[in-house]
């Protein structure tokens, strides 16, 4: 069942890559290229948000750092309200949400973070949040400049700035232990 879901999230990705004008394959950060289709933004929007409040949940329970646990906290606030927002859009689209299952890429990244030791963790959740809010911010970027749906680009536009600012807090984070 885990290989189906695996596999029906890759297959969503990749149909949603094919709107794609040339060359935004060289614009990704990360190894998914952006998608332009409604779905494919939504599921990999979706599974970006899901990361982020798991791995912060994760945080504050291993972290003690002051600055890894305050971020932390932000992200379940911010991201549960992106998720919110979208599932109220998708619903009035007919679209649901709730099944679509996290991507691999962020799965493995969750998994990582799981498996982290304590001496290392704060490390790794700075590192994984730094990778994940920069596929993020290019993912909202990339739709609201081209995406096929219009109340979606607007809340991928409403988006982008508050992902920048979650990255470059990400990025100010403290790698020590």
């Amino acid at each position: 069942m885990k290989a189906l879901l695996t596999a029906a999230a890759v297959a969503l990705l990749v149909s949603g890559c094919a709107t794609m004008a040339p060359g935004d394959m060289g614009m990704a950060r990360s190894s998914t290229a952006m998608p332009l289709n409604a779905m494919g933004y939504m599921q990999m929007a979706h599974s970006g948000d899901m990361f982020e409040v798991e791995s912060s949940r994760m945080a504050l329970q291993m972290s003690r750092d002051p600055a890894i646990r305050s971020f932390a906290q932000m992200m379940i606030n911010d991201h549960t309200g992106m998720m919110n927002e979208m599932m109220r859009m998708t619903n009035s689209m007919n679209m649901n949400m709730a099944a679509m299952p996290m991507a691999p890429h962020h799965a493995a990244m969750l998994q990582r973070l799981r498996t982290a030791s304590a001496s290392n963790f704060n490390m790794m959740y700075k590192r994984e949040q730094v990778m994940a809010h920069q596929e993020a911010h290019m993912l909202h970027r990339t739709y609201a400049a081209r995406g096929d749906n219009a109340a979606l680009r607007a809340m991928a536009a409403r988006a982008a700035p508050v992902v920048a600012r979650h990255l470059q807090t990400a990025q100010r984070l403290p790698s020590r232990m």
